[in-house]
């Protein structure tokens, strides 16, 4: 039965998310995005940023008022007053940062994606036990308001069966972009594609066959792929992703009694509508993009989860992100795309 209204989002109490003691690894875009968010729309504490560069993360520090800034990880790690790490270095470094701060014994929230590649993630989830400390995948759009929404349409059963998965996400690069380069494990499936697979295992579960054809960019690495992927439960995604192109960056999820048409960018904060099979119904959600500021909401997801006790996160847990990382490894072997790391391991 379609529903009258849609759910609302879910929203851990206040008095469950305590303050921490946060320290930054890698004081770049992201990472300044991230302290916007922490600083003005939750109550945790930055406490320390770390970089390679101890310029750089001096004015990281003078910018958001963090009282340390430090020149290498270890010296953050060694600090007694940190809590929790965010690690938002470049995606080929990820995997051993997160790894030296679980070995450290603190709380680790990395940025998406967890790792290269699952072997990698399987060693994060496995340190995270041994260690008995919280390893979280930094896929901001999972603990949004709106992913929440999505997420009880689908546990309510408001499509009926889900059959297609329909989402792109592609973005115009100049060639001087970190995407185009090899070193940094380039190319959009790290930057862009972990959003559609992310968002198709969300759906409908680790994919059961995948089917990928990759185009290159001038520079050697993958320039666009297009994938189809099925699913335990019938459901097809039919993705793309580019870095030659801005694409509309729309999703659509197709059920027997309702669709789900989310605007462009869909993993961004922005708006959907629920549509009856019949076209007699539809319920709209709103909300501004308000872009980088729902970071907030991982931030607090994972204090939640730090004042739990729990080692993995029940809004994204690592089987999520380790299911996400198989499959874009099947997706590169059959594009034939290896990263630098690989090769030398």
């Amino acid at each position: 039965m379609f529903p009258q209204t849609l759910p609302a989002p879910r929203r851990h109490p206040e008095n469950q998310i305590p303050a921490l003691r946060w320290g930054i690894v890698g004081p770049g875009w992201i990472a300044d995005h991230f302290a916007n968010a922490l600083r003005h729309h939750t109550q945790q504490q930055l406490v320390a940023v770390s970089s390679r560069s101890l310029e750089k993360a001096q004015a990281f520090a003078s910018k958001w008022d963090i009282p340390h800034a430090v020149e290498g990880l270890d010296a953050l790690l060694s600090r007694q007053d940190i809590d929790v790490v965010y690690i938002a270095t470049p995606h080929n470094h990820h995997f051993p940062d997160g790894l030296r701060t679980l070995q450290a014994g603190k709380h680790v929230l990395i940025e998406k994606p967890l790792a290269l590649n699952a072997q990698q993630a399987l060693q994060l989830q496995q340190e995270a036990h041994k260690q008995q400390r919280l390893c979280v995948e930094a896929m901001w759009c999972d603990f949004a308001p709106k992913y929440d929404v999505i997420r009880q349409l689908l546990a309510d059963g408001a499509l009926g069966e889900v059959h297609t998965l329909i989402a792109d996400h592609g973005e115009y690069f100049t060639q001087d972009h970190r995407i185009f380069n090899l070193d940094l494990a380039g190319g959009p499936m790290l930057d862009l594609g972990s959003y559609l697979i992310g968002f198709s295992v969300l759906v409908g579960g680790a994919p059961g066959s995948i089917v990928a054809k990759g185009q290159p960019a001038p520079v050697g690495v993958n320039g666009q792929t297009s994938m189809l992927l099925t699913h335990g439960n019938g459901m097809h995604s039919v993705l793309n992703t580019t870095l030659f192109s801005n694409t509309p960056g729309t999703a659509v999820i197709a059920g027997s009694d309702a669709t789900l048409y989310l605007d462009g960018q869909f993993y961004a904060p922005g708006n959907f509508r629920l549509t009856s099979s019949d076209g007699r119904h539809t319920l709209r959600w709103e909300e501004p993009n308000n872009r980088y500021i729902q970071l907030c909401h991982e931030i607090e997801h994972t204090a939640w989860c730090i004042h739990q006790g729990l080692s993995d996160s029940p809004v994204r847990p690592l089987a999520t992100s380790l299911a996400t990382l198989q499959a874009m490894d099947e997706v590169r072997k059959q594009i034939g795309v290896v990263f630098n790391e690989e090769r030398t391991a």
